[in-house]
């Protein structure tokens, strides 16, 4: 074994002691051990103990340490210590930025346990409570966990949105009279992206390559027959495909739809189609209605399309309110009269529902019962200072490991609806998962489901659940399905969209704001939403004040 990987294991072990809170002397001297180590100018693998015992700054006690290690491969007080620290946790400590003493923080005082709930927490501004943490802390852990996790390839639609859009408009310079458009999975809306493919109609692709060269937006750029490719400056790959102008929209279609959605559509049409005027006219040729780019997933709307069934999806407009957002009561910025005059000057909307955390949500500075009856009595006055406007009292209840919600019964019919989340112990199978679920589904007092799975994407992959069986229930027991607008959550995931609806679910597009820059993600939760093909009908927060407020009623009836 060479001297650099056993001085990654003291320097791991060093951390692990900090974070437990060991002995700081014992600390110090593996931290050192480690240090001289991996400075030694001849390896110590083949050494006697008591020629390790010897080696400057190692030492009798460490000297031990490293004999089992050469021997066995391993410490048995490193994996004690491994034994006893959440996976996640371990993982927290290699990002940039943080060291041990903070991630104890992190992992004991606000509860977090991996790198994609730290992320999460970064985006809710939740880490400036910790001690030792401000804004500028804060944003470097949050751009360090941005590049780690950009390191697979993968991106959120949300971060590279942006980019994505720069980059068309220098398309749009370098191609002024040519057709162009997204395709490829940013144009289908997909949740995660791997690559932006553009489809432009000239054959100059010699004028493209020659533009983007010296591109501010695009790296390393490369010229392959018709295709100009390169990346952004995150690393995200993107494909330039320039085509005969009398082949654009065939190639359009070709790139923007999944391959089975194409073979589906092209094994429909019977006669030659070549040079199509449109992508219509090669759904038309196929038996069936245009479908929405977001849509051209499988084959999952092929049947509504030929029966010209297709829903009329829902947009921003259609958003009458927004549901589940959080204040300074718990873990917000932002106090409950800023978050409604904000939705009602700046977004236009007609109500709010404040979703502040329960009382288990310790972390969050969960609402107690005392704080929750005050928190009415500010929305009351609230409701008749704000005119034009309507405040709904509600809340994010726990939805507790036996399924439970975090309040007695007298205080869950004080609110107006009820959000019913899972926010600890997160680690489930399928059935008690499930199991969990539908019994807060039951609870008579729960309006929404929150956040299903938990997932976070790109980072945790969120409990197992049966979603038929989830689903069911909330149809039988006339409870809405949460889409978590966050884009790192988006869950409900799409995919499971059709099903809810198709047994008579409501959905609900919930930004989980936690300041009024959060709202805005409404805009991701309305991508997600129309890739599952929810329409204006089945959406809880596009009813009017009037309609929510007498659905409301009707439920705590």
């Amino acid at each position: 074994m060479e001297n650099k990987p056993i001085a990654r294991t003291l320097r791991l072990l060093s951390q692990l002691m900090e974070l437990h809170e060991v002995n700081p002397f014992k600390i110090k001297s593996v931290a050192n051990a480690a240090f001289k180590v991996d400075k030694l100018p001849f390896p110590i693998a083949g050494k006697k103990l008591d020629e390790l015992e010897k080696i400057d700054g190692i030492g009798k006690s460490i000297a031990g340490k490293v004999a089992e290690l050469l021997e066995t491969g391993t410490m048995t007080e490193l994996q004690d210590m491994l034994d006893k620290t959440p996976a996640g946790v371990v993982e927290m400590m290699g990002i940039k930025g943080i060291g041990p003493k903070k991630v104890a923080i992190i992992w004991k005082e606000l509860g977090i346990e991996n790198t994609g709930e730290l992320f999460y927490a970064c985006n809710e501004n939740r880490l400036i409570e910790a001690k030792g943490f401000g804004l500028k802390t804060q944003e470097e852990i949050r751009k360090a966990i941005e590049f780690r996790m950009a390191s697979n390839g993968k991106f959120l639609f949300a971060q590279v949105e942006k980019e994505a859009n720069e980059l068309m408009d220098e398309v749009k310079a370098i191609f002024p009279d040519a057709l162009k458009h997204f395709a490829g999975e940013f144009r289908r809306l997909n949740e995660i992206i791997t690559e932006i493919v553009i489809v432009v109609g000239s054959l100059n692709q010699d004028v493209a390559y020659n533009a983007l060269v010296n591109s501010t937006i695009l790296c390393n750029v490369t010229q392959n027959k018709n295709h100009i490719q390169g990346e952004l400056q995150n690393g995200l790959l993107v494909d330039i495909v320039c085509v005969d102008k009398a082949d654009y929209y065939y190639e359009l279609f070709a790139n923007t739809g999944t391959d089975d959605h194409v073979q589906a559509v092209f094994d429909r049409i019977n006669t030659p189609i070549e040079q199509p005027a449109s992508e219509e006219l090669i759904y038309t040729k196929a038996g069936l209605a245009w479908m929405q780019p977001e849509l051209r997933e499988g084959t999952l709307f092929i049947e509504k399309a030929e029966k010209n069934e297709l829903p009329v999806l829902i947009n921003w407009h259609d958003l009458k309110g927004t549901l589940h957002n959080h204040s300074t009561w718990s873990d917000g910025v932002n106090t409950i009269e800023e978050m409604a005059l904000y939705c009602r000057d700046t977004l236009k909307l007609e109500y709010l529902g404040m979703c502040d955390h329960s009382k288990s949500a310790f972390y969050a500075k969960g609402l107690s019962i005392e704080r929750v009856l005050q928190q009415h009595d500010e929305i009351d006055a609230l409701n008749k200072k704000i005119d034009g406007f309507h405040i709904f009292k509600g809340i994010e209840s726990d939805i507790l490991y036996d399924g439970s919600l975090d309040y007695p019964d007298e205080i869950l019919q004080k609110f107006d609806f009820i959000v019913a989340s899972v926010h600890s112990i997160l680690k489930m199978d399928e059935e008690k998962a499930t199991s969990r679920l539908i019994t807060a589904i039951e609870n008579p007092y729960t309006t929404i489901l929150g956040h299903p799975t938990g997932r976070l994407l790109l980072s945790r992959g969120g409990y197992p659940i049966n979603y038929k069986k989830v689903i069911d229930a909330c149809a039988a027991n006339n409870v809405v399905i949460e889409i978590n607008a966050n884009p790192l959550r988006l869950d409900l995931d799409w995919r499971w969209h059709q099903y809810a609806l198709d047994k008579g679910v409501m959905l609900s597009i919930n930004p989980d704001a936690h300041r009024i820059e959060g709202f805005t993600d409404m805009h991701y939760g309305i991508l997600a939403a129309r890739k599952g093909g929810l329409y204006r009908e089945m959406c809880m927060n596009a009813m009017s004040l009037d309609e929510i407020t007498k659905a409301f009623a009707a439920k705590r009836g």
